[in-house]
């Protein structure tokens, strides 16, 4: 079964927009466990634009599923994630100016960093997972640090489904394929939604996790949010009833 994590990064936009708490991160996170979510995703940024650090701790102390927290890791976010202590750690090579993240590690460049920086999560029993184009070199040397997972950057194949999913699909498979040789866990994200999670749930057998923020987010304000993570949930399970169908 690949889980989905929600990340709540809109809902403290939307909180932030206005000030107070309204809506509430933390009852929103508790939510989304509760209406199914095998997960909760927060992307804290340097300038605290949504979510914020004291979001981090508070989230972590009312969940019971995985959490996960990505982010650049600048000194102040490995501090805050060895003191959170969540499942899981992805990083993510987004500057602090970045408006969402848009590209994957250039892992060849930055192989010992890398390396350095999984060693130290490694140490305090947290799953690591690099943020990566699908690309069979950049898995290549995503290996070499040691990285208990990957994360598919998802937006050009959300970007080209609508004109061809075969050929949207075919660099994602391949770099699963590429995953599998190493032993690395796979999870993907960004601009997944609920036309194009069942596709690639359905074409890649190994997909551990699917994290999703905004296209979630978006359809919860018209279906509501209880309804909205079901919903998704289904997708999951279309994909994994298509694959088998296929074998």
């Amino acid at each position: 079964m690949t889980k989905l994590s929600v990340n709540v990064n809109k809902i403290a936009t939307l909180r932030n927009a206005r000030g107070g708490n309204l809506p509430d991160v933390v009852k929103a996170a508790i939510n989304c466990e509760d209406f199914g979510a095998q997960g909760i995703t927060v992307h804290p940024r340097p300038d605290e634009r949504h979510i914020r650090y004291q979001d981090v701790y508070d989230i972590k102390k009312n969940i019971k599923s995985e959490f996960n927290i990505e982010g650049y890791p600048s000194e102040d976010f490995i501090d805050l994630v060895l003191k959170v202590k969540p499942a899981q750690v992805t990083l993510v090579p987004d500057p602090p100016d970045a408006i969402t993240s848009n590209k994957g590690w250039d892992t060849k460049k930055n192989t010992d960093f890398l390396k350095e920086v999984v060693s130290i999560f490694k140490t305090n029993s947290i799953r690591t997972s690099v943020f990566l184009d699908p690309n069979d070199e950049m898995v290549d040397y995503a290996a070499k640090t040691f990285t208990d997972r990957i994360e598919l950057y998802t937006e050009d194949y959300a970007r080209d489904f609508y004109i061809d999913r075969n050929k949207a699909i075919k660099l994602y498979k391949a770099a699963a394929v590429h995953a599998k040789k190493y032993n690395i866990g796979l999870n993907a994200g960004h601009d997944l939604n609920l036309d194009n999670l069942a596709y690639m749930v359905s074409e890649i057998d190994n997909l551990l996790e699917v994290s999703i923020g905004h296209a979630l987010i978006c359809d919860a304000l018209y279906y509501g949010l209880e309804n909205t993570i079901q919903m998704y949930l289904n997708e999951i399970r279309i994909g994994i009833e298509m694959r088998r169908n296929k074998g």
